[in-house]
């Protein structure tokens, strides 16, 4: 493990340079991995469905209900675990239902309540099946969110606006995630439960960029609830990736990508062709491109991996891309990661083995933070790929959670 503190000074155009030259190297020689045979569980509601909401919205932030999360989908960690319903903003600018599940350590609560972890979890799908709190957890994330509650901490896991609730997730869109999660926050600590209003965020992938996104509103939109945000931990992030889809075209690019890679960018297509009906982005895709954008929809990401198969997203595009006016300024709203507005420190960790969001993603984001003197704290692990850098990461996280925490 490798640290760089902020105070270091690398060149940024090298750094972008290098989110194109190494991606493009890395993925042409990766080999694919089989997609797995394994359908998409069906989801458990902890008899709340919330897909066809028909009572009042709540305003952002606002508690509308919660139940008991079915004990299959708790943790052993947890000595209390709820499923909760609460109002956010969508990407459309309305007042729109999101979920959470919410779980509490075993024991007495100290004075003032629990500690908050807010988890933004990495890419499940779009679907409503896909929703994190009506599945059971993964064994990476099972085990990581179940440290956190070792630690002390209560575990705040928001779904994302639009997973197992009307609409669809706006994935890689980390403005409304971000609003989500805080509104998830000040949601559960309203609703009753014994937590704190410390808190912080830890995302792994697309969780990581919602949550670094998070960090830069935190402070602002939590103090309404009165919550005292104090930093945030991030693994695998997906930074500066605008820079690449920008130029998505047929032919481009020149390389075979990794099934998840192509899987990403058919979520991300879906997302933009839902929050922008003007580009009228249906007229840029091939007939299997429009095929695979509307699955996307609604396929979890093990059936989805299965769908997409060895089919590349250069094979999907009928026009460059940049026939968009202004993409690249539409792309960087919609996904950008920013590199600058961070009042808390930050935890970035990336490995350098990893093919679902290749090294110079975050690296490229580090040496921005860097130059823009940002409080950033980096991590590199050279053996590890995306998933197990959430392990190799874990001490360190630790020790930087109990610090920013005190």
């Amino acid at each position: 493990m490798r640290t760089l503190a902020s105070r270091s000074r690398r060149p940024l155009a090298s750094a972008v340079a290098a989110l194109v030259v190494v991606v493009t190297g890395v993925v042409s020689s990766a080999i694919l991995v089989p997609a797995t045979a394994s359908a998409q569980p069906a989801p458990r509601w902890s008899g709340l469905d919330t897909r066809h909401w028909d009572r009042p919205v709540p305003a952002p932030g606002v508690p509308a209900t919660s139940v008991p999360l079915d004990p299959s989908l708790s943790l052993p960690e947890a000595g209390r675990a709820v499923r909760s319903a609460y109002g956010t903003i969508d990407q459309h600018g309305r007042t729109a239902i999101a979920t959470s599940a919410v779980f509490l350590p075993h024991g007495t609560p100290p004075p003032g309540g629990w500690p908050v972890v807010a988890w933004a979890h990495g890419t499940t799908g779009l679907g409503d099946d896909c929703a994190p709190s009506t599945q059971p957890r993964s064994e990476r994330d099972s085990e990581y969110l179940g440290h956190w509650l070792r630690q002390g901490y209560a575990v705040v896991a928001a779904d994302y606006v639009g997973l197992g609730t009307p609409g669809l997730l706006s994935y890689l869109n980390g403005q409304v995630a971000a609003r989500g999660i805080i509104d998830a926050v000040s949601a559960a600590r309203a609703d009753g439960l014994p937590l704190s209003p410390t808190w912080a965020l830890v995302g792994q992938s697309q969780g990581a960029g919602a949550a670094l996104v998070t960090a830069t509103r935190a402070t602002e939109l939590g103090a309404p609830a009165g919550l005292d945000y104090r930093g945030v931990v991030a693994t695998g992030a997906p930074a500066n990736l605008e820079h690449l889809f920008q130029w998505g075209g047929p032919g481009f690019p020149p390389v075979s990508l990794p099934t998840g890679l192509n899987l990403y960018a058919f979520y991300i297509l879906a997302g933009l062709r839902d929050q922008h009906p003007e580009f009228e982005l249906d007229r840029f895709l091939t007939a299997r491109g429009r095929e695979m954008v509307d699955t996307a929809e609604h396929l979890c990401y093990d059936d989805m991996r299965e769908a997409v198969g060895d089919f590349q997203i250069s094979q999907a595009l009928t026009r460059p891309v940049k026939d968009i006016p202004d993409v690249y300024g539409h792309l960087a709203r919609y996904m950008g990661t920013p590199a600058a507005g961070y009042d808390r420190p930050v935890f970035l960790g990336q490995g350098l083995l990893d093919l679902d969001v290749p090294a110079p993603s975050g690296l490229s984001l580090a040496a921005q933070m860097t130059l823009n003197q940002q409080p950033l704290e980096l991590h590199v692990y050279p053996d590890r790929n995306h998933s197990r850098t959430v392990y190799a990461a874990t001490p360190d996280a630790t020790a930087f959670l109990d610090r920013v925490m005190s």
